[in-house]
């Protein structure tokens, strides 16, 4: 019988890779006799339910004994020899004897101590086993345990023992497992030699996959492989492994291996910012597991995928997918599978924005699991949310049951960890209640942390607990010391190879040179955590799903404060152009970072063009505008057509003053009895960010705005800003970016447009949502195919997914038009289209209007959006369309801000298509035309802002 493994259990990378292996981990017994690809494992069997019939322990032989509860009734044990067993290794505690008669033990045999009836089945199997395997075993204890430095040793120590017998499959599962354990420890190069050596073993001489169970341990070293080169950036090299992986456990018949190699490659392939492939991949696995019997195994599989779902931004698959995984679990009794599961569903109740379903879950973990580290880790969770819902005192309270727990955790990384959130959480805590923090006790915990960490030599928890303390002393004004700390977090983490923790340090690091007054270091630093992020794009999520929680707090600010450093004016010394061209990217960066934290995906694959270029060439008469906001300032930057320079002004307004006004302003322009309130707050907007630039504008000719929007300003036309006394449309043509590049800006071709038109006119009710009539759909429709003779329609019933996505493929158009009820928002699951029959999520959408992409066919030129409508209340919900308009591969995107059900919709949208088609204009000229025409329209008055200002036209405006 060969009794060994990976250690990595399933085999299949978490969805952060800064995710303990250990709570993975399935302990493997592998029999020769065992079906093709199957491998029988321990820790989905219970000690509670199952009958040990003719197992041999060392000389001990159970025969038909029944552990329940646990009791042994009616058995003699007459012929059985405890060898090898000290006082110490057996306790009888919770053990009944009914009627057993004891012979030949004496009190000194047996001491009820520490022992459970599971460890001493574990430690008889193990004290049974060869000297080798034996080593490896308590290797893979201590692997579990999180003590990755004595696994190691004993793992070396037993692949010696391998090599003096010639036993060299054995030695390459040795190998694998210290590839493991070195890359727990963050030893990557010697992660890559010790698994490049057990693949060299496999892959050579008597070893090359002749049996079934050479296949199994070669694809599970692949898995091996594929986990470290995923870790090092190298996606492309793991997505191939893994599929390599896939390969051999099919030849084996193995549908569980199959579905995990599946599970990472969808990982693999999401990192690559392949989401549709990854999502494809994801659901192939799904079917793989459906008619899989009920294991432990299972459960993780499905709790992993459903991980992976969250962080991808699947979260209603992700849900239905852990509800799978914990139905599983009850139906085995897994307890601790249960609880983790439990902590999983309370992750994505957390990422769909619903905070009580997500504390109720972490409830529910605690009071299932019997383990005090994952109750503590349930219980973090929740002390997170709870400061993040603004509920302290439930969160102060709970942080008090966590401190007298904490204490009581093993010095394992679980448990180091727990003390380094504990802390973080109580600073939190202490600043949001506004009383004084306990600096002392925090510094002590996270010293105490670090030592533990040096302890067991995990580099990376150490670095983590040393920054967090250089961020206690910052705290406490302790510069100098503060440094210290942070410098060596930071050596520590680049050390490692840990980019996801290294920005952090070199952000802190920019803090501290700032408050020292040092400049220009802390312009290097920020610049370095800024440019570690670009680096990590995708991967941040991936590493650390908590930032999809706290983007705004663990992501945006070092974005703002490198801008706000290098805008700073010295003295009366303006910032000097590099610096300028440098903050205008670094807000470009946070606006891509945005998109791809809300999607999970890198958003640009395309080759775009620099606006710069744009307007100094094809079209000269256009200038770009940059609105930044700062916490104590509005900062502008200003591109005109002529020469390289950049133009800065500020107008000195605090970001919450900003943030007001531009709630205010959004709230008022849906209604439109308003109008003398829109026009005062849209004079004071103007006056912030067009005022001082009037001069400039006037002199350079300039008849196109392009606006790079910041913040909460993307929730505001900009054609309805009012300088007293007229609308800003009134004076020039209006066009938003995305950011300072575009995709392959191209002016239509009025000769060659063919027109994909959809609708929704009646009254419908869809995923427990009500949707009004639109009256004035048929007839937008019917004027628009007036325009444009080349088209085709799907209205009412004819529009669904399915009719849209065989019109697409059918044939390429150059505008897709959607009059429908749609709304965009900042959470991906509230970013949608309404067709006939469901609701179109902007995922789906995406992956429609794509369709073609393999064909190499034209993109679509204009995706038009007319009754769709940005979520009320959501600070960020423009995000959603800005999502849009950059994945849908459309040239440009025509949307409403907020839903006009009127017939005005319809008479400017006939407009702006015989403007595009029968007159040689941009389409931002098009739009501000027909704007005009509806503000000067001779029968209706339709000059209130209501009807004509939520128009936005987003990318390339030619």
């Amino acid at each position: 019988m060969l009794l060994l493994t990976m250690f990595l259990g399933t085999g299949i990378l978490p969805p952060t890779r800064a995710y303990l292996a250990a709570e993975n981990t399935i302990r493997y017994l592998v029999s020769r006799n065992s079906k093709a690809g199957e491998t029988p494992t321990l820790q989905d069997i219970t000690l509670q339910d199952i009958t040990l019939q003719d197992i041999t322990l060392q000389g001990i032989t159970l025969q038909d004994i029944t552990l329940q509860g646990i009791t042994l009734q009616g058995i003699t044990l007459q012929d059985i020899t405890l060898q090898g067993i000290t006082p110490q290794d057996i306790t009888l505690q919770d053990i009944t004897l009914q009627g057993i008669t004891l012979q030949d033990i004496t009190p000194q045999d047996i001491t009820p101590q520490d022992i459970t009836p599971q460890e001493f089945l574990e430690k008889s199997i193990v004290q049974s086993l060869p000297d080798g395997e034996r080593l490896v075993e308590q290797g893979r204890n201590l692997y579990e345990q999180e003590r990755f430095n004595e696994a190691v040793l004993l793992l070396q120590r037993a692949i010696e023992v391998f090599a003096g017998t010639g036993d060299e499959l054995r030695q390459a599962i040795a190998l694998s497992n210290l590839s493991l354990a070195y890359q727990q420890l963050g030893q990557w190069e010697k992660a890559e030699d010790a698994i490049a050596q057990s693949l060299n073993l496999l892959e050579t001489g008597r070893n090359l996959g002749i049996s079934n169970e050479q296949k199994q341990v070669f694809a599970q070293a692949l898995d091996v492989k594929g986990r470290l080169q995923l870790s090092r950036g190298k996606a492309q090299d793991a997505l191939i492994t893994w599929q390599r992986s896939g390969e051999l456990y099919a030849q084996i018949s193995s549908p569980i291996g199959v579905m995990k190699s599946r599970i990472n490659s969808a990982q693999a392939l999401q990192a690559l910012g392949l989401y549709r492939q990854a999502r494809n991949t994801l659901t192939e696995s799904i079917k793989l597991l459906e008619n899989q019997p009920n294991s432990l195994l299972k459960a993780t599989a499905l709790r992993s995928l459903g991980n992976v779902l969250r962080v991808v931004g699947d979260l209603e698959a992700s849900r239905q997918i852990l509800q799978q995984s914990l139905t599983v679990a009850q139906a085995i009794q897994s307890s601790q599978a249960e609880a983790d599961i439990l902590i999983s569903l309370g992750n994505t109740a957390r990422a769909s924005g619903d905070i009580e379903a997500a504390l109720e879950f972490y409830k529910l973990a605690v009071a299932t699991s019997t383990l005090p580290s994952i109750q503590v880790q349930a219980k973090l969770h929740q002390l997170s949310l709870l400061l993040e819902d603004k509920q302290l005192d439930a969160a102060l309270s709970l942080s008090e049951q966590i401190q007298s727990q904490i204490a009581n955790l093993p010095e394992t990384r679980t448990g180091i960890y727990a003390q380094i959130q504990l802390a973080e959480s109580l600073i939190k805590l202490g600043k949001a209640r506004g009383k004084i923090v306990n600096y002392q006790d925090i510094a002590q915990l996270l010293a105490a942390s670090v030592r533990r960490a040096k302890n067991l030599g995990d580099r990376r928890v150490e670095s983590y607990a040393l920054g967090i303390l250089g961020g206690v002393y910052e705290e406490t004004q302790q510069l100098s010391d503060a440094l210290l700390m942070t410098e060596q977090a930071l050596f520590l983490a680049q050390t490692i190879a840990a980019p996801d923790i290294a920005y952090r340090w070199q952000w802190q690091l920019g803090i501290l040179l700032k408050k020292q007054g040092n400049i220009s270091g802390a312009i290097a630093s920020y610049t370095s955590a800024v440019q570690t992020l670009q680096s990590l794009r995708y991967d941040l999520v991936a590493i650390d799903p908590n930032v999809q929680f706290e983007f705004r707090d663990r992501v945006e600010p070092v974005y703002r404060q490198l801008v706000d450093l290098l805008l700073r004016t010295e003295g009366n010394v303006e910032p000097i152009q590099d610096n300028l061209k440098l903050a205008r990217d670094a807000i470009e960066a946070l606006q891509l970072a945005e998109l791809e934290n809300f999607f999970r995906a890198a958003c640009l694959d395309a080759k775009p063009e620099q606006i710069d270029r744009i307007v100094e060439q094809d079209n000269p008469t256009t200038a770009a505008i940059y609105p930044i906001i700062l916490s104590d300032r509005l900062e502008i930057i200003l591109k005109l057509p002529k020469g390289e320079k950049l133009h800065r002004y500020v107008t000195y307004q605090s970001q919450n003053e900003v943030e007001t006004t531009l709630a205010e302003l959004e709230q008022y322009l849906r209604e439109p009895d308003r109008t003398d309130d829109v026009k005062k707050l849209s004079r004071k907007v103007y006056g912030w960010l067009i005022q001082s630039l009037e001069k400039e504008l006037e002199e350079s000719g300039i008849k196109t705005l392009v606006f790079v929007l910041d913040g909460e300003l993307r929730n505001i036309p900009m054609a309805v800003l009012d300088d007293g006394e007229k609308y800003l449309v009134e004076k020039y043509a209006i066009a938003l970016a995305p950011g300072l590049q575009l995709i392959e800006p191209k002016p239509l071709q009025p000769n060659r447009l063919n027109a994909l038109m959809a609708g929704v006119s009646e009254k419908r009710q869809i995923e427990g949502r009500e949707f009004a009539k639109l009256e004035n759909v048929s007839l937008e429709l019917q004027q628009i195919q007036s325009e444009i003779p080349k088209n085709h329609a799907l209205f009412n019933q004819t529009f669904t997914k399915t009719n849209l996505e065989n019109k697409i493929k059918e044939r390429t158009y150059s505008i897709v038009h959607m009059a429908t009820h749609g709304k965009f928002s900042s959470k991906i699951e509230e970013t949608y289209i309404l067709t006939w029959n469901q609701l179109l999520k902007v995922r789906d959408l995406d992956n429609l209007l794509r369709i073609n992409e393999s064909k190499k066919s034209s993109p679509i030129e204009l995706l038009v959006l007319s009754a769709c409508e940005t979520a009320t209340g959501d600070k960020r919900a423009a995000l959603g369309l800005a999502g849009i308009a950059v994945r849908a591969g459309a040239r440009s995107t025509l949307a409403t801000l907020w839903s006009i059900d009127d017939e005005s919709t319809a008479e400017l949208m006939s407009e702006f298509y015989r403007q595009l088609v029968n007159t040689k204009v941009t389409k931002a000229e098009a739009l501000q035309l027909a704007q005009k025409a509806l503000w000067n329209h001779k029968s209706q008055d339709w000059k209130r802002p209501y009807f004509w200002a939520s128009y936005v036209l987003i990318g390339n405006w030619l």
